[in-house]
C-alpha cells in the first residue's frame, strides 16, 4: 500500500495532463530515431549470421530460402486451386490467371470459402488438422461445381517457419499464433496434407508449391508492379521477404541469380539481442504466451499482442492508482479482454476517446475523462512503438538491398498485407514516415496487397506449374542416362563375356585383349635411368627416370611435354614419327644426354598387337588420330626408322607398352597389390593380370612357348628369352598382364540397348563410326560433345535458352569435357555454368544453369558407373581364375576425368563395391604412371637381358 501511495504522490503533478502520466510511466517504449538505427543494426547482423551456412544452425532470425528465385514477369497463366492456412481460419479458393494481365486488368480472378478451425484442431493431432483442410477442400469442389477427376494444381500458403530444400516441400520449424497441432514439428507439411488428401479421397489434387503468405503477398503485389521485391505482413503475425542474392544465400547452391528469403523476423531477440529494450510488459506477455522465449520481436510488434500489451500496461497503472482510483474489475484481470481491434478504434481520429470510454465500460470499470485520454495514449505508445520497430526493420532490410547491389539510391516497392497495417487508422502513415527518416536516400512505394496470401500462392503455382512441365520433359530427355542396377549388371556380364571371347584365340571380339608380354609387375631391385616416350593424346612427353639400386620407390624423374598438331595426327605416319623423332632430339639436347645412348621404353596408348616386348604392330587408330600408313605396322620400327632418318642419337628401345600397363606398372612399384592399371582420361581402358593358361591366342601354357614352324627370327629370339627365364629358376611363369581394349565393347552392338540417340550422334560424327561404343559412353574425348547435344536437344524443344539456338551450340566439340568438371563442382556450380555459357556466346537464365548442370551430372555419372560395371567384371574374373572367395588388390588409376571430375571417382568405386561385393579393391591415383611404368618396364626387360 505504501508503494501505491508513493506511485501516485510521484505522479501528483501531471494530473492535469493524463498524457504525460503516461509517457512517464511508459517512457521506454518510446523510441528514438538513434535506438531505432542501433536496432537496425543489430536486425542486419541477425540477417547475415541466418544467410550463413556456418552460423545458421545458432541464428535466431532464420532467413529462410523459398526456393522462389523471380517475381513475376506477367507470362505466368492458369486455373489453380489455393489453401490459405494461417490463422484461426482458412481459406480455399480457385484462382484463374490471364497471361500478360495485371491483377487491376483482370488477370487474376478468384472464387473463395472460408472455413473455420474449431479450437480442439489447433491443439489436437496434426493429421485431425489436416483432415479437416482436405474435407474443406473437397466440400469447396463440390460447391463451386469443380471437377473432381480432372487433375488441379494446388498453391499452399502455409504461414509458419518451415524449412524449404525444394517449392514443394516444406519442414515445419515451429508453430506460433496459437497452434500447437503435435505431430507436425520438424515433418513435411506438404506432404501432410498430401497424405490428408489420400484419406479424404475422391480429388484429383497435385500439391505444386509451398509458400509464406509473406511471400506471397510480395508475389500479388509484383504481378502489378515489377519494382515490388518486399514483402511484409503486420497482421495476427509479422514478418518480411525479400529478393536476396543467391551468392549470400548459403543453404542453397549456387551463385546465380536472386532467391526470395523468408526472414521470419517475429524471432529477432530470441537470442537476447533485443533485451536493452525489452519491458516488464513485454516479459509478462511472453511468460504468458504458448512459446515462451521465442518470437519476442512478434510479441513487441503485431495484432496477436498488442491489444494485451495494452491491457497489461492499464492493468498495472490501475493498480498503482494511476488510472480509475485505484480500482480494478475482474474483467480488466482477464487475458485477451483488450484486443488489436480495440486498440484501432480507440486511436481513431474522430471518435477515439468515444470507442475508449465504451471499451472501459465494458471492462465494468468507470473511467473518467482523464482516464480514457490516458489508456488512449497507452494505446498510442504501443502501437506506434510497433510501427517504429517494422520501420527498423525494414531500413535493415532495404539497406541490404542496396548494398547488395552498389546503389547510391534505390527505388524499390513493399508489398503489404496484414489487419494491423490495413485497419489501424494511424499505423500505415507513422510507419512510413520514420522509414523515410531513417533512410532517406531510399524511395519507398508500399501498396496494399488484396487477399494476397492466396492469389501469390497461385502466381508462384503458376511458374512452378510451367518448371514441372518443363521438368518432366528434362526428366524424359535424361532419363535414359539414368542406368538401372539391373542394367549396370547387365553391363558387367557383358564386359565379362568380352574379356572371355578376347582371349581365345581366332575369335573376333570387340575387346580385343592382348598380350603385353609383362610377365611381373616390379619388385624393388630396379635401378638405372632410362627414357621414357609417351604418345597417347594430343601431347606427347618425353622423360628420364633414375631408379636408385635396391632403394623401393625412390626414383627420380624429368620430363618435358611436346603438343602435337592436329593436321600432324591426321597426317602421314611419317610426318608423325618424324615429328616424335624432332620432340626426343629437343629432349635429349634439354638433358644434355644426346650420345648416351639410353634404354627406352615406348608408351603407345593405342590398341597394338605383340610378339615380343619390344614389337608393336598397330590394330587401329583411337582417341582422333588418323595418321596414315601407320595401322597393320610395327610402331617401334616406324619410330627407329624417324630415328635413323633425322640421323642424330640412337636409342635402345627395350619395350613397348599401352599406358595403362604403364600405370599399373607404376603404381605396382609403390603397393605390390596393384595388379591392375585403369585409365579413364581422354581415352580409357584396363589392363590386369591374367593366367597364362587362359590366354590361348599366346599358345603358352605355365610360361612354356612352343614353337611353331615358320616363327618370325623375333619370336625366336623371344622364345629363347623365355627358355631362359625357365633355366634361371623363373620355370613357374604363371600370369602375364593383358591390355583389354576395353573401349571396343558394343562395337558387335551388344551395348545397343543402353545407347542413346546423343550417342548414335556423337559416334556418326567421330573418326572412326562403329569402334569404340564404350569408349564413346565413358571417356572424356566424347563426354562434352555428348552433353552438347543433349543441350541442343532441349533448347530445340524450347526447354532451354529460350529456344534459342547459338552458333556455338550447334558447333561440334564447343562444349569440352573439363567444363563438366568445372559445372560440376560443389559450391561454384551454377557460377560456373554462367561462365562457360558467356564464353560460348549463350544467355541463360538461372533455371537454365541448372538444367545444363544436372545434364552434365547425369552424362558423367552413367560414364563412372560404366567403369565401374566395368571393373567389376575384371575384378570378378580374377578371383575365380585364382579360386578365392574373397580377394583383394589395387587398381593403379590415371586420366584426367579421374582425377580432376569431383564426383567421378567416388561413382565408378561405389558402383565396383555394389557389382562386386566379394573384392576389396583399393584405388591408387598414379604418380607420372604411363611414362614412369614404360621405364619400370623397360628396367625389368634389361635385366632380363643381362641374366
Amino acid at each position: 500500500m505504501f508503494a501505491v501511495h508513493l506511485v501516485s504522490f510521484f505522479f501528483s503533478k501531471f494530473q492535469d495532463d493524463p498524457t504525460k502520466k503516461v509517457d512517464r510511466f511508459l517512457y521506454n517504449m518510446h523510441l528514438h530515431d538513434d535506438q531505432l538505427e542501433d536496432i537496425s543494426a543489430r536486425f542486419q547482423a541477425e540477417m547475415k549470421k541466418g544467410l550463413s551456412a556456418e552460423s545458421n544452425a545458432a541464428a535466431a532470425v532464420k532467413m529462410l530460402p523459398t526456393h522462389v528465385r523471380s517475381t513475376p514477369d506477367g507470362k505466368e497463366r492458369g486455373q489453380f486451386l489455393a489453401i490459405d492456412l494461417g490463422g484461426s481460419e482458412f481459406k480455399v479458393l480457385q484462382v484463374k490467371v490471364r497471361e500478360g494481365m495485371g491483377i487491376r486488368r483482370g488477370g487474376l480472378e478468384m472464387e473463395e470459402k472460408t472455413y473455420p478451425i474449431p479450437k480442439e484442431l489447433l491443439i489436437g493431432r496434426g493429421t485431425e488438422l489436416f483432415d479437416h483442410v482436405s474435407e474443406s477442400l473437397k466440400d469447396f469442389l463440390h460447391k463451386k461445381n469443380i471437377s473432381l477427376e480432372k487433375k488441379h494444381p494446388l498453391a499452399f500458403t502455409f504461414s509458419f517457419p518451415c524449412e524449404q530444400a525444394t517449392l514443394n516441400q516444406g519442414l515445419l520449424l515451429n508453430w506460433s499464433k496459437n497452434y500447437r497441432a503435435r505431430g507436425l514439428q520438424g515433418k513435411d507439411v506438404v506432404q501432410a496434407l498430401r497424405d490428408a488428401i489420400d484419406r479424404t479421397g475422391g480429388m484429383n489434387v497435385e500439391v505444386l508449391a509451398m509458400v509464406n503468405d509473406t511471400v506471397a503477398t510480395m508475389m500479388t503485389c509484383g504481378f502489378d508492379d515489377q519494382h515490388c521485391e518486399v514483402g511484409l505482413i503486420i497482421g495476427t503475425g509479422t514478418n518480411a521477404c525479400y529478393m536476396e542474392e543467391l551468392r549470400h544465400v548459403d543453404l542453397v547452391e549456387g551463385d546465380e541469380g536472386r532467391m526470395c528469403v523468408n526472414t521470419e523476423w517475429g524471432a529477432f531477440g530470441d537470442d537476447g539481442a533485443l533485451k536493452d529494450y525489452i519491458t516488464e510488459f513485454d516479459r509478462d506477455v511472453d511468460a504468458a504466451s504458448n512459446n515462451p522465449g521465442k518470437q519476442i520481436f512478434e510479441k513487441m510488434v503485431s495484432g496477436m499482442y498488442l491489444g494485451e500489451l495494452v491491457r497489461l500496461v492499464v492493468l498495472k497503472m490501475a493498480k498503482l492508482g494511476l488510472l480509475f482510483d485505484g480500482k480494478v474489475s475482474n474483467a480488466l484481470k482477464t487475458k485477451g479482454n483488450i484486443t488489436t481491434a480495440h486498440v484501432a478504434a480507440m486511436e481513431l481520429y474522430k471518435n477515439g476517446l468515444k470507442y475508449t470510454k465504451d471499451i472501459l465500460t465494458e471492462l465494468d470499470l468507470n473511467p473518467s475523462p482523464d482516464d480514457c485520454i490516458a489508456v488512449q495514449h497507452v494505446s498510442t505508445i504501443v502501437s506506434f512503438r510497433s510501427s517504429n520497430l517494422v520501420a527498423a526493420g525494414l531500413a535493415a532490410i532495404l539497406t541490404r538491398i542496396k548494398k547488395n547491389r552498389n546503389l547510391k539510391k534505390l527505388k524499390i516497392t513493399v508489398g503489404v498485407d496484414g489487419t494491423v497495417y490495413k485497419t489501424h487508422p494511424r499505423y500505415r502513415k507513422r510507419l512510413h514516415k520514420v522509414l523515410s527518416r531513417l533512410l532517406p536516400e531510399c524511395n519507398v512505394r508500399f501498396i496494399q496487397s488484396d487477399r494476397g496470401s492466396s492469389k501469390g500462392a497461385a502466381l508462384v503455382t503458376a511458374v512452378a506449374q510451367q518448371l514441372a512441365s518443363r521438368r518432366i520433359q528434362v526428366d524424359e530427355t535424361l532419363s535414359p542416362f539414368r542406368l538401372s542396377q539391373a542394367q549396370l549388371q547387365l553391363v558387367k556380364t557383358r564386359m565379362r563375356e568380352g574379356l572371355e571371347a578376347g582371349l581365345k584365340s581366332k575369335k573376333p571380339s570387340g575387346i580385343k585383349m592382348l598380350p603385353s608380354f609383362v610377365y611381373h609387375t616390379p619388385d624393388g631391385t630396379e635401378h638405372g635411368k632410362y627414357l621414357a616416350l609417351d604418345l597417347g593424346g594430343t601431347n606427347f612427353r618425353a622423360l628420364l627416370v633414375n631408379f636408385k639400386k635396391g632403394l623401393q620407390q625412390n626414383s627420380r624423374l624429368y620430363h618435358k611435354i611436346y603438343t602435337i598438331p592436329q593436321e600432324i595426327m591426321q597426317g602421314t605416319g611419317e610426318e608423325l614419327f618424324d615429328h616424335i623423332a624432332q620432340c626426343v632430339s629437343d629432349f635429349l639436347d634439354y638433358m644434355g644426354m644426346k650420345n648416351a645412348n639410353l634404354p627406352a621404353g615406348f608408351t603407345f596408348s593405342f590398341p597394338c598387337e605383340h610378339s615380343t616386348i619390344d614389337t608393336g604392330t598397330l590394330v587401329s587408330w583411337t582417341k582422333g588420330y588418323k595418321a596414315t600408313d601407320c595401322e597393320g605396322h610395327d610402331v617401334v620400327n616406324l619410330l627407329r626408322e624417324a630415328i635413323k632418318r633425322r640421323n642424330e642419337f640412337d636409342l635402345d628401345i627395350a619395350a613397348i607398352v599401352n599406358d595403362t600397363v604403364g600405370t599399373m606398372m607404376s603404381c605396382a612399384y609403390e603397393d605390390p597389390q596393384c595388379e591392375i592399371g585403369l585409365i579413364a582420361g581422354s581415352g580409357t581402358n584396363v589392363c590386369y593380370m591374367e593366367e597364362l593358361k587362359n590366354i590361348e591366342k599366346t599358345e603358352q601354357k605355365k610360361g612354356k612357348m612352343e614353337r611353331e614352324e615358320g616363327t618370325p627370327e623375333q619370336e625366336k629370339d623371344m622364345d629363347d628369352g623365355t627358355e631362359r627365364e625357365k633355366k634361371e629358376g623363373d620355370a613357374d611363369i604363371q600370369k602375364m598382364c593383358i591390355n583389354t581394349e576395353w573401349g571396343g565393347l558394343g562395337d558387335d552392338g551388344s551395348l545397343d540397348d543402353i545407347i542413346t540417340p546423343y550417342d548414335i550422334e556423337v559416334d556418326k560424327n567421330s573418326l572412326n563410326a562403329g569402334k569404340q561404343r564404350f569408349e564413346k559412353l565413358t571417356s572424356g574425348m566424347y563426354l562434352g560433345e555428348v552433353v552438347r547435344q543433349v543441350l541442343l536437344d532441349l533448347t530445340r524443344g524450347g526447354l532451354l535458352f529460350g529456344g534459342h539456338v547459338t552458333e556455338a551450340l550447334k558447333t561440334p566439340e564447343t562444349f569440352k569435357t573439363e567444363y563438366l568438371s568445372q559445372i560440376e563442382s560443389d559450391r561454384l556450380g551454377l557460377l560456373q555454368v554462367r561462365s562457360i555459357l558467356q564464353h560460348l556466346g549463350i544467355e541463360g537464365t538461372c533455371d537454365d544453369s541448372i538444367i545444363v548442370k544436372e545434364v552434365c551430372r547425369t552424362v558423367s555419372r552413367r560414364a563412372a558407373q560404366l567403369c565401374g560395371a566395368g571393373m567389376a567384371a575384371v575384378v570378378d574374373k580374377m578371383r575365380e581364375n585364382r579360386g578365392l572367395d574373397r580377394l583383394d588388390i589395387t587398381v593403379g588409376v590415371d586420366g584426367s576425368l579421374y582425377k580432376q571430375h569431383p564426383h567421378f571417382p567416388e561413382v565408378l568405386q561405389e558402383t565396383a563395391r555394389v557389382l562386386a561385393p566379394k573384392c576389396n579393391v583399393t584405388f591408387l591415383p598414379s604418380d607420372e604412371g604411363s611414362g614412369k611404368g614404360a621405364a619400370l618396364i623397360t628396367a625389368l626387360a634389361k635385366q632380363k637381358q643381362e641374366m
